[in-house]
């Protein structure tokens, strides 16, 4: 997943996501890390935090489809 790259551009470390997403902080690093699989539901959320595809978030677009 592209989750890191995404992070980065917006100047976040992963606690100030994880917060602002309303999740625990491990959880989200275990997502970045490809330790942990999130849900459908989770995969939306992040999609829609980042204006991205959920396609684009896991490696299944190669440009970020923004939502319109």
């Amino acid at each position: 997943m592209r989750l890191k790259e995404l992070r980065e551009a917006k100047g976040l470390s992963q606690r100030q996501l994880a917060n602002e997403l309303g999740m625990v902080h491990q959880t989200y690093s275990n997502y970045e890390r490809g330790e942990r699989e999130p849900r459908i539901d989770v995969l939306i959320k992040l999609a829609d935090y980042f204006d991205v595809s959920v396609d684009y978030l896991i490696g299944h677009e190669k440009t970020p489809n923004h939502v319109e």
